[in-house]
């Protein structure tokens, strides 16, 4: 049985009518992906970005070295926005950075084994378990990104630590990263260029795309040449080089950054939270429930 928890997500999520969402919700006997998919072919709803369906507390930050050689970007997580606001947690996901940026650890697991450049006599796991302790919360060092060039690397941080963006330039200078990064932190891309895109993610939007111009009413042969047209559209969303540049919308970002002799390298987004589930509770109750015993 579908609920109406289940339709009032599904219609958030995809801002379809709450009508279409129980339908399709039924065919697909409750099934919220495919059920995104299917308003998606008959033309009712765009895709559903994760980022809308996840949320987590913690800070994402970002660390440069002065020659702008080394770059950072780091996400520590929290249960709770309280701690995200705290001077001491927001100190120690700085160290975080600076550690990674000089230590270069590969993974999350070998940093936390690390010996910490601000206290030498700990691990990093070891100063992550005094924090905990201290500000009382469970806490998580839970992603990195570092990248080490002999051009250019800038950063950008976005909403007090909501969203970190590292970028990587050769040419240009950081005026034009700075705008580049702003750009990412806005726009959202998921790959550099359409040479980035893995064939199987091109193929299913193409057969999503020919399932919207069918339902349409379009004959096969029209449809075929419709979803050439609007596979553009599709690539325009997520590769940054073919994004609309947001300080001036009729220049491609591609372009932009071709007028200025440089090129895009590779970048890194982070938003405080993707693909983590936030905690749910009432903040009344909980104090209801502690003051209760």
């Amino acid at each position: 049985m579908i609920t109406a928890e289940q339709v009032k997500e599904l219609r958030e999520k995809t801002g379809a009518g709450m009508m279409d969402c129980k339908k399709v919700l039924t065919e697909t006997n409750g099934d919220e992906e495919k059920a995104i998919e299917l308003l998606r072919e008959r033309g009712i709803a765009k895709a559903a970005k994760k980022s809308d369906r996840i949320a987590a507390e913690g800070l994402v930050t970002t660390y440069v070295t002065e020659d702008k050689k080394i770059g950072v970007v780091v996400e520590v997580n929290a249960e709770t926005d309280f701690v995200a606001k705290n001077e001491e947690f927001r100190s120690f996901v700085a160290d975080i950075a600076k550690q990674v940026a000089e230590k270069n650890p590969a993974t999350v697991e070998e940093l936390l084994e690390q010996t910490s450049i601000v206290e030498p006599n700990k691990t990093i796991k070891d100063v992550l378990t005094n924090k905990i302790a201290t500000i009382g919360e469970n806490m998580s060092i839970r992603r990195f990104e570092r990248f080490e060039t002999s051009d250019l690397v800038e950063s950008y941080i976005h909403g007090d630590g909501k969203i970190g963006v590292l970028v990587e330039l050769k040419g240009g200078d950081s005026n034009l990263a700075k705008d580049i990064c702003m750009q990412i932190a806005a726009a959202k891309p998921e790959y550099l260029d359409r040479e980035s895109v893995p064939a199987e993610r091109v193929e299913h939007e193409m057969e999503i795309l020919k399932a919207q111009a069918v339902n349409e009413g379009k004959p096969e042969a029209v449809a075929e040449k419709i979803v050439q047209g609007r596979i553009g559209k599709f690539y325009g969303e997520i590769c940054l080089v073919e994004q609309d540049f947001v300080k001036d919308p009729g220049q491609k970002v591609g372009k932009l950054v071709e007028s200025k002799d440089a090129k895009i390298v590779r970048f890194a987004r982070f938003e405080k939270g993707e693909g983590l589930q936030k905690r749910e509770e009432n903040f009344a109750e909980e104090v209801a429930k502690q003051i209760n015993g």
